[in-house]
């Protein structure tokens, strides 16, 4: 489960260009809570504190805990706006979750047992269709990662995501379908060979 992460943050008495610029020369980040059918919140984070956590791997899926004025929101982080010549960000926009509600999150995949795999043995390379999976959970139990297990499979397998395991509670939002989370691909110069091979046997099977 992603760790709850303790921020303090300030209340801001109006939004408007001005008043965000200058909160952004006083080394904060605008941002808003809103959502759970309450008024929205505008609020100041401390640019160095929130940057520590902007980076880190699943950072959408970590539920933030902001005490404003003595009030703590628990949240998510649903969008980051950057400034486009610094890339520093300029504006987070936080969603607020009740106790028991359940949320939509891009949960990112971990693919483990590599070396299990004998088609990966055998020299071919691991094509990751999905490096995220979107995913309905449980608000106080979002997983910090999906593990995607390769153990077994061989070149020219694919790993649908009715072989991965699930955590409790978390459902994919794609239902209607087995996608595809990976396959295993045959290495170029394997490709090559099985090719002329086929090329060959086509050639021979024409002339007889």
């Amino acid at each position: 489960m992603s760790e709850v992460i303790a921020l303090a943050a300030e209340p801001r008495s109006r939004a408007g260009k001005g008043v965000a610029r200058q909160t952004r020369r006083a080394g904060k980040i605008p941002a808003v809570i809103y959502g759970n059918k309450e008024e929205p919140v505008l609020i100041a984070l401390e640019l160095r504190a929130f940057s520590r956590h902007l980076h880190t791997k699943g950072f959408f899926t970590h539920v933030f805990e902001l005490t404003v004025d003595g009030k703590t929101h628990r949240v998510l982080p649903r969008d980051v706006q950057f400034n486009v010549v610094t890339d520093v960000p300029t504006h987070v926009d936080f969603l607020r979750v009740a106790s028991g509600s359940t949320v939509t999150v891009q949960i990112p995949c971990e693919f483990v047992n590599a070396e299990r795999s004998p088609g990966l043995k055998r020299g071919g390379v691991l094509n990751i269709v999905r490096h995220e999976i979107e995913v309905d959970c449980p608000s106080t139990s979002i997983p910090d990662q999906i593990v995607v297990d390769l153990a077994g499979y061989d070149l020219g397998d694919s790993v649908h995501i009715s072989a991965v395991k699930l955590p409790e509670g978390v459902k994919p939002t794609i239902a209607d379908r087995d996608f595809t989370v990976a396959t295993i691909v045959a290495p170029s110069g394997l490709r090559s060979e099985e090719a002329a091979a086929a090329g060959q046997e086509q050639a021979e099977e024409e002339q007889d």
